[in-house]
């Protein structure tokens, strides 16, 4: 359904029509009234169902209790308790894995995206590699690299690399023939065309790439630390889970997503910052 609005003009005497379209009811709700009252629905579907005993405690505890486990996993971390050790080391995995994933995915994406070496015997080796099932390598680093902190980092790296060497790749065909015509005119090299052109103009591609990596290096780094011990966060899951604690299971989780959520916020705000001239409304870019 449209809306039409028309204004004459006195002198001419001709009438211009502008149609706009009406936004659907629920596109007009307010972003935060729109979490809240989803957060309020989750609560009450989660309330009910326990309270009517629909899904048994013990699998999944009620939100008074995990409400209560919150504030005491949050306690413990402001007294500097061993939790929030779990939760620096856990920090200290997935910052790592993030720097090394952007790195090594950024140098594979422009491999793969101005060689054509990168683009025909690099590029179907790294998709063969995503496509096999990534836990499974776990052991294998824990072999190679032990139980310490490395095998998280390689684990979580090995996760997060791929999006980023996509999305890297894909902003360095953004720029348009005409573009690269334009350099390619005024004398400028390959080099030059790579820095002044090409990557500027994918950057938004790379971010992109960097927002799915936060949330995959996450993923990779408490799978690490799930499996194959050590003192972080998802030990902590490990061990609660099996003493069938779930409370504690589902605060610990609520933690590691406040973590991820800071990691992905920090690199929509450095987006926004560095790339300020690309204004996204699509879903995904948290604008």
């Amino acid at each position: 359904m449209t809306d039409q609005t028309a204004s004459s003009d006195a002198g001419s005497g001709q009438t211009d029509t502008v149609w706009t379209e009406r936004e659907p009811f629920i596109d007009r709700i307010p972003r935060w009234v729109a979490m809240t009252g989803l957060f309020i629905l989750i609560v009450g579907i989660w309330y009910t169902a326990t309270a009517l005993e629909v899904v048994s405690n013990i699998i999944l505890p009620g939100p008074k209790e995990t409400w209560d486990d919150i504030l005491f996993v949050g306690q413990n971390m402001l007294d500097g308790g061993y939790m929030l050790e779990a939760l620096i080391t856990t920090t200290k995995t997935v910052l790592l894995a993030f720097l090394l994933a952007m790195a090594i995915g950024f140098s594979l994406g422009v491999l793969v995206g101005e060689t054509k070496f990168g683009e025909r015997a690099v590029m179907p080796y790294l998709v063969a590699i995503d496509t096999m099932p990534k836990v499974a390598f776990a052991p294998l680093f824990i072999a190679w690299l032990g139980f310490g902190i490395s095998s998280k980092v390689a684990l979580a790296t090995f996760i997060a690399t791929f999006p980023i060497v996509v999305s890297t790749a894909a902003g360095l065909y953004a720029a348009t023939e005409n573009e690269r015509m334009l350099f390619k005119s005024i004398g400028a090299s390959r080099l030059q065309t790579l820095i002044r052109l090409k990557l500027p103009t994918g950057l938004p591609y790379f971010f992109t790439g960097l927002k799915i990596a936060a949330v995959g290096v996450m993923a990779g780094a408490i799978t690490g630390e799930f499996l194959g011990g050590g003192q972080g966060v998802g030990a902590l899951i490990r061990v609660s889970a099996s003493q069938l604690d779930t409370p504690r299971v589902f605060s610990l989780i609520i933690y590691l997503s406040f973590l991820g959520l800071a990691l992905f916020l920090s690199v929509v705000w450095v987006q926004k910052t560095f790339v300020f001239w690309n204004k996204s409304d699509k879903p995904g870019g948290m604008a």
